[in-house]
C-alpha cells in the first residue's frame, strides 16, 4: 500500500514539474506559424531612422457639436474652439491682451472672410501654444476686431501629426 501511494506521489510531482517545464519553454516548442509569408525586410538589421513615439489627446465634442480645448498661449490659460476651417489661430482682443499682446501695437492690414462676413485682423506670432502636454511654439496667428471665441486653427493643426473628428471626438496625435 505505500509502494503504491509513493508512486502516485512521484508520478504526480513529475507531471507537474513537466507542466511548469513546458509552462517555460512552451513558446520555443510550438510549431511556429506558418500562414503569413516571412517579409525579408522586418528580419534585417533594425531601422536606422525609427518613427519617434506618437502622443495622443482626446477631446469630446460638446452638446452642440463643438470641440473647446483648455489652452496656454504665450502662457495664459485660455479656451479655444477647435475650427477645422480657420486658416490661422485667431485670437479676441481680451484673449490677445491676456497673451501678451498689445493691442495698441495691432496693425489691421489684413481682411478675412468668415461665417459672419468679411473682418479686419491684425497678424501676429504665438510663442507657444500648449494644450495639456502638448507644445507648439511660433504659431502664426490672428487677431480679428469684434470676435466673440478665440479660434483654434490650421496654423496649429497642420502641425500635428495628424487630428481626427470621429464619433464625436477629436483625436490629436503630435
Amino acid at each position: 500500500m505505500i509502494g503504491w501511494a509513493l508512486r502516485r506521489v512521484l508520478l504526480w510531482c513529475g507531471i507537474a514539474l513537466l507542466c511548469v517545464g513546458l509552462a517555460q519553454r512552451g513558446a520555443r516548442l510550438l510549431p511556429k506559424e506558418t500562414t503569413a509569408p516571412v517579409d525579408s525586410q522586418k528580419t534585417s538589421a533594425p531601422r536606422e531612422t525609427a518613427e519617434p513615439a506618437l502622443n495622443t489627446i482626446v477631446y469630446p465634442a460638446n452638446a452642440r457639436g463643438h470641440v473647446v480645448v483648455d489652452a496656454a498661449v504665450n502662457g495664459a490659460e485660455m479656451r479655444l474652439l477647435v475650427d477645422t476651417g480657420a486658416t490661422l489661430v485667431t485670437l479676441t482682443l481680451a484673449d490677445a491682451r491676456a497673451a501678451g499682446i498689445d493691442p495698441d501695437e495691432l496693425a489691421y492690414t489684413r481682411r478675412a472672410d468668415t461665417a459672419n462676413g468679411p473682418v479686419r485682423m491684425a497678424s501676429v506670432m504665438l510663442r507657444e501654444i500648449r494644450i495639456g502636454q502638448l507644445a507648439i511654439g511660433e504659431v502664426p496667428a490672428a487677431v480679428i476686431e469684434n470676435l466673440s471665441t478665440s479660434l483654434l486653427g490650421q496654423s496649429f493643426l497642420n502641425r500635428l501629426h495628424s487630428y481626427k473628428m470621429q464619433n464625436g471626438k477629436l483625436t490629436m496625435i503630435w
